[in-house]
């Protein structure tokens, strides 16, 4: 049923000529499972967010990555789901590369001494520590609770969301994450 249902999505999305809608019915195929609970857009959707901290308290923004496939990550020690999938999406950075980057962002009061534990204890070397400590780019995305993971294409604009933790570093996941990284390379 979900074969079918997204052939006719697809076949009437590309003869409608819109290609943006047919790549997000295409990435719609591919998460399967955990997976399907991903939300791709038909259209990208511009995200004007404002900045954040980087781990030494300067400015940063999602600019920074532009030209880059992102997953950017909200996330908070307080939260169990994210806590938990922090390795999964430590390791998913690791193992894509390249052109493809994670950045999770401890979202609410989050001790910088206390992120730095747990990136060692967790060994969390892929991924950057970024604060947003006020919610404001939190806010600013829309994300209403946490675990939330955008999917931002290389001209800044989102693309999809996943709510609530996943496996990301499952074969299924990175499956789907090189399918995307391939329709816009």
């Amino acid at each position: 049923m979900r074969l079918l249902r997204f052939l006719v999505l697809y076949a009437g999305l590309a003869l409608m000529g819109n290609p943006a809608a047919a790549d997000a019915g295409r990435l719609i195929a591919l998460a399967d499972g955990e997976l399907s609970r991903i939300q791709f857009h038909a259209e990208p959707r511009a995200l004007d967010l404002p900045g954040y901290l980087d781990a030494d308290g300067g400015e940063a923004s999602l600019a920074d990555y532009r030209g880059k496939h992102i997953l950017v990550n909200f996330w908070a020690l307080w939260c169990a789901p994210c806590v938990k999938e922090m390795p999964a999406l430590n390791a998913l950075d690791g193992a894509i590369g390249g052109d493809f980057d994670v950045v999770t962002l401890a979202t609410g009061r989050n001790a910088r001494p206390a992120v730095d534990a747990f990136f060692e204890e967790k060994e969390l070397v892929h991924l950057p520590k970024l604060f947003d400590p006020k919610f404001a780019v939190a806010r600013a995305a829309g994300a209403l609770g946490l675990p939330v993971t955008l999917f931002v294409d290389p001209e800044g604009r989102e693309i999809g969301r996943a709510t609530g933790d996943f496996v990301w570093d499952s074969p299924e996941a990175k499956k789907l994450i090189n399918a995307w990284i391939s329709d816009e390379s």
